[in-house]
């Protein structure tokens, strides 16, 4: 059996793989600095991980464009130490990035070879971990980018938006950015399945179907006043970007083509809407 270990014990991400395989080791800031290559190895020495999932990053987006510095440390520099660890000692790495590295103006979705091009500090940063990787084990290393991530632990857009229906009398929300949820169960299994299969290469790992932030929130109350989450409707009004200036600009379409995912991947794909609502059922 494959001895993993997960780095970003607090994260959804981390969260849902620990239920899934409830031997892997998780590791969070308060028992390993990323930062550091000498800490890295202290802990993992003692593990003997023979493939390690980095299930951490710097993901605040509107801030990372004012602390540059440390969304680089986490998104980079710890990606580098962690695949360096990896390369020295035979594991395989798991490393998990972003549909941010596109700058969202192809229309149609973004396969695995087009070319990257982050418009904001975060996806800049999740570049250039990606790019650490490749560069340091590229035969032994699975980079999944990934989108629009929510579980029932932590903190993510249903809950905000669960919680906004029941305290708002109206909600306006984004209808012109494009992209795919993914609940973190199904990318925790992807993200096993390429650590113990040893799936080499980059691919794309979202829920199936293409919806606006605007549509993932008309799903949300409908589905949670059918199970009773919610006890009534309030409007939901379609807003433009422009409507909700942020300090970094996200892309309008990050929709990723799973083709090569399919072929390698025997854990399902399922549409967004049907992942949504098996999520919802865990906070009845």
């Amino acid at each position: 059996m494959t001895k993993l270990v997960v780095i970003g014990k607090s994260g959804q991400l981390a969260w849902e793989i620990a239920r899934l395989l409830p031997d892997a080791v998780c590791l969070g800031r308060d028992d390993i600095d990323i930062t550091l290559a000498e800490d890295i190895a202290a802990k993992l020495d003692t593990l003997k991980p023979d493939a390690v999932i980095n299930a951490s990053a710097y993901t605040a987006v509107d801030k990372a464009e004012s602390d540059e510095a440390n969304a680089y440390l986490i998104n980079q520099t710890a990606v580098a130490n962690l695949a360096t660890y990896c390369k020295a000692n035979n594991a395989f790495f798991v490393h998990v990035s972003t549909d941010y590295v596109f700058n969202g103006e192809k229309g149609s979705p973004y396969t695995v070879d087009d070319a990257i091009e982050p418009q904001g500090m975060y996806g800049k940063t999740k570049a250039a971990g990606e790019a650490e990787v490749t560069a340091i084990l590229p035969e032994a290393s699975a980079i999944l980018r990934t989108s629009w991530v929510y579980a029932s632990h932590g903190n993510n857009f249903v809950k905000t938006m669960l919680r906004l229906m029941a305290e708002k009398p109206q909600l306006g929300v984004i209808d012109d950015q494009i992209g795919s949820p993914t609940w973190a169960k199904g990318l925790a299994r992807a993200c096993v399945e390429a650590a113990t299969q040893h799936h080499a290469g980059i691919y794309h790992w979202s829920d199936e179907g293409v919806c606006s932030w605007y549509d993932f929130a008309v799903a949300i109350q409908q589905l949670g006043l059918e199970k009773r989450l919610l006890t009534q409707a309030v409007p939901i009004n379609p807003i433009p970007s422009s409507a909700y200036p942020t300090p970094a600009k996200r892309p309008h379409y990050s929709v990723l083509d799973k083709t090569l995912t399919r072929e390698t991947f025997t854990s399902p794909l399922n549409h967004w809407r049907e992942q949504l609502s098996a999520m919802m059922d865990e906070l009845v």
